[in-house]
């Protein structure tokens, strides 16, 4: 009567613990997010045992029935698509009522995206929040964002990578130009990860026509003493530049990394400055 809490990979298939194999092996039957993903996984090291669809639409009307079966005296294993159940996947509701039942729930930890990617960014982030996906609508997304603007730990999302332009943008615009770190596809065989500001890693991106894959992106806390908001001083710098000849967006974004403001607000800034009075 135990409901064991499964990682599996998030794309390498080496990637899987002994315990998660020995585990899969042992059980009753195994509830999976997606069952062809997980029969891939069971067949590559030889496993065959029963297995159910448990995915985000069905979790409430199958839970009841699983809790059933833990508490008849069988073992289950639950696992999701990719990952650990639980974090942006299912697992809450089976969780909590197989908890309420007084059955045993044992996790079997393993493979991350979060902390794969935490592991590798090359900035400070030993502390961070896990906000997983935003919501898809421009609004909702910029309004959540601007809730975290002042949030010290690093943060990381998930984001789908036909969404990833505009994340990045509504990031910068609410967060400022800070240094990011963004995995795609980790641990598969296209694994990509790349390193720079939002505004950096924006424009690398919107050069390429076709961008594909599942995306984690880690952003860096808010500087723990905010930037000095010295308007006279920023004023000075865009005239400067744009004397010297430099391009206004070439401009915002370098005065935006040095000050911490956002690129699109110094553009604007010196957009207003060049209009005749």
């Amino acid at each position: 009567m135990t409901l064991y809490v499964v990682a599996t990979p998030i794309g390498n298939l080496e990637d899987v613990t002994l315990r998660a194999l020995r585990v899969l092996g042992e059980v009753d039957l195994i509830a999976a997010e997606d069952t062809r993903r997980t029969r891939t996984l069971l067949e590559r090291h030889g496993i065959a045992r029963p297995l159910t669809s448990y995915y985000d639409a069905v979790e409430r009307q199958r839970a009841p029935a699983i809790i059933e079966r833990l508490k008849a005296g069988a073992s289950v294993a639950l696992v999701s698509d990719a990952g650990t159940p639980g974090i942006a996947d299912p697992g809450y509701h089976l969780v909590r009522g197989a908890l309420a039942a007084g059955v045993a729930v044992v996790p079997v930890p393993g493979p991350s995206a979060l902390t794969a990617l935490v592991s590798v960014a090359g900035f400070p982030a030993e502390r961070f929040v896990f906000e997983g996906f935003l919501p898809s609508r421009a609004g909702p997304r910029a309004a959540r964002l601007g809730a975290l603007a002042r949030e010290p730990r690093a943060l990381v999302f998930f984001e789908a990578a036909r969404r990833l332009g505009a994340f990045l943008a509504a990031a910068e615009a609410a967060l400022g130009d800070r240094e990011a770190a963004l995995g795609r596809e980790l641990t598969k065989r296209y694994e990509e990860i790349l390193r720079g500001t939002l505004s950096e890693l924006r424009e690398r991106l919107g050069r390429r026509a076709v961008l594909r894959g599942e995306v984690t992106v880690l952003v860096a806390g808010a500087p723990e003493t905010p930037p000095v908001r010295d308007e006279a001083s920023i004023d000075d710098q865009l005239r400067a530049g744009r004397a010297a000849g430099r391009g206004l967006r070439e401009l915002a974004a370098e005065i935006a990394r040095r000050t911490g403001l956002s690129r699109r607000e110094v553009y604007r800034r010196g957009l207003a400055l060049e209009r005749p009075r």
